[in-house]
């Protein structure tokens, strides 16, 4: 974009009464200032219809860059946008602007993203996940820029890992249900042939029931993304070929939320004909006539410790190199 009537940062340093880098620092969103001085800038940049330059704002002084590219699976779940809301805000006290995309479960399409990023010359990434194709390997090993991946732990990340077991949280789950006592269980998730995460949780789950002695009794896999529908026909499914189930468990808290709505519509008790237990710990679930029993997980301190090891990592400081976000089981009143 171009810069109107002439109007520069030092025309605006100037008839603000500050630096020039404090304007840069102001236009980017960064802290350090008062909200004073922040005012001083703004009314200057209105008042001189300063428009800024984004790929040279991209860069700081010494021509380095402040972007940091964040690959999640998908915008518009709940649980990715309040990690990246987290990540956003604490890169952008930090002096850095997020560059966000979308995977869709896909490492194909995780790859193709990378490469249009890799143009921007960012200063570090952030994949959510840790199932990459050789050829993101291999781009990352070029871009020799610090990677975070974030979300499904690795104990052998590319270079930084924050994140949470998704097996464990599945185990944990398991231990639980069978632990109330219930014996037929059932399992309704989705993206059948894409979410690995999804898949760790199921495969946790199946191994906490083994060892208390069983099998999982059903299981309704659908090629669908998740969401309140899938949920409640993925339920309607699964009981119409094993309707003695006396628990269900979900690929996350909207199936589940959806599954009990079509429980309800059939006059089907929760928890006493059937438990339900979900996963991510959504708002809704804690506002239900029963709480819904579901694993939370601390979307924005994980956010934000993995934009603090990325920017520790870009200033020389030493970093862990696995760092682990504990999530929590909430039992609710729904098993």
């Amino acid at each position: 974009m171009a810069r109107k009537s002439g109007a520069g940062l030092d025309s605006i340093a100037r008839a603000a009464g500050v630096s020039k880098m404090t304007v840069s620092r102001v236009l980017r969103g960064a802290a350090g200032f008062s909200e004073e001085t922040r005012d001083k800038v703004m009314r200057e940049v209105a008042r001189q219809g300063y428009l800024p330059n984004r790929l040279a704002a991209a860069f700081g002084p010494a021509g380095s860059s402040t972007l940091v590219g964040v690959c999640v699976p998908r915008l518009t779940s709940a649980l990715f946008g309040a990690a990246l809301e987290s990540i956003n805000a604490t890169l952008a006290r930090l002096g850095y602007q997020t560059m966000i995309g979308s995977h869709d479960q896909l490492p194909d399409e995780e790859e193709s993203w990378l490469r249009g990023l890799a143009s921007w010359r960012p200063a570090g990434v952030m994949l959510a996940g840790r199932r990459h194709t050789a050829g993101t390997l291999e781009l990352l090993r070029d871009m020799t820029v610090p990677v975070v991946e974030i979300w499904d732990l690795t104990t052998s990340p590319v270079d930084i890992a924050v994140g949470f077991s998704h097996y464990d949280n599945g185990y944990e789950m398991g231990r639980f249900v069978t632990g109330r006592g219930r014996r037929r269980i059932g399992h309704v998730g989705a993206l059948a042939d894409r979410d690995a995460m999804g898949h760790s949780r199921e495969a946790g789950f199946r191994a906490a029931l083994a060892d208390a002695g069983l099998t999982l009794a059903a299981s309704e896999v659908l090629n669908d993304r998740p969401g309140f529908y899938a949920g409640f026909y993925g339920t309607e499914t699964i009981l119409g070929r094993a309707p003695a189930l006396d628990a269900l468990y979900y690929h996350d808290d909207e199936m589940a939320i959806g599954g009990m709505a079509y429980l309800a519509s059939r006059g089907i008790s929760v928890p006493d004909d059937i438990g339900v237990a979900g996963w991510g710990g959504m708002e809704a679930a804690s506002i239900l006539p029963r709480r819904l029993t579901t694993t939370v997980v601390p979307t924005a301190r994980l956010g934000k410790a993995a934009a603090e090891a990325l920017v520790r990592r870009l200033r020389g400081d030493t970093v862990e190199e696995v760092t682990v976000v504990q999530t929590r089981l909430v039992p609710g009143g729904t098993v």
